[in-house]
């Protein structure tokens, strides 16, 4: 018999091949850049140790992503707003809209899975999406920011 856990565990592989298959005609962001920019949106400017420490990645990976990004005109560096000695990386309006484009097409993908369920198994799905995940942050005391209107736990990061 398969236990639950492990069906859980093939589902979220699948579940990630499908979201990071390329798509035609939708935004033109790397999936790591879309990552990045997303958090940068959220919590605002990141140093690349800030963001070596929230991605759990070596900084010389985020480095390289990063410079990648800096050269495709997504991000900029500025000095840290706090006056510390590392500088940030604040997301160009160029990134923002890129961003914006590919949330966009990855919610209308979505939508279009989801056309058939009924708004309260949307919601079902979506509140034990957030409660598995921010179980996993809390194990592994790395959360990540949520959209205020999108927290639906009383305890959520």
């Amino acid at each position: 018999m398969i236990t639950a856990a492990a069906r859980i565990e093939f589902e979220t592989m699948l579940l990630t091949r499908h979201l990071a298959r390329p798509r035609r005609g939708e935004g033109d962001l790397e999936s790591s850049a879309y990552l990045l920019l997303s958090r940068i949106s959220m919590q605002g400017p990141m140093s690349v140790g800030e963001l070596s420490e929230a991605f759990l990645l070596d900084t010389s990976t985020v480095s390289r992503q990063t410079t990648a990004m800096v050269n495709s005109g997504l991000v900029q560096r500025i000095p840290d707003p706090q006056g510390g000695m590392a500088r940030k990386l604040l997301i160009t309006d160029e990134g923002r809209r890129r961003l914006d484009k590919e949330r966009a097409g990855m919610i209308a993908g979505l939508d279009m899975v989801l056309d058939e369920w009924s708004e309260d198994d949307r919601a079902a799905f979506a509140s034990l999406l957030e409660r598995f995940n921010i179980d996993i942050e809390r194990r592994t005391g790395n959360p990540w920011p949520r959209p205020v209107d999108a927290a639906t736990s009383s305890d959520a990061p």
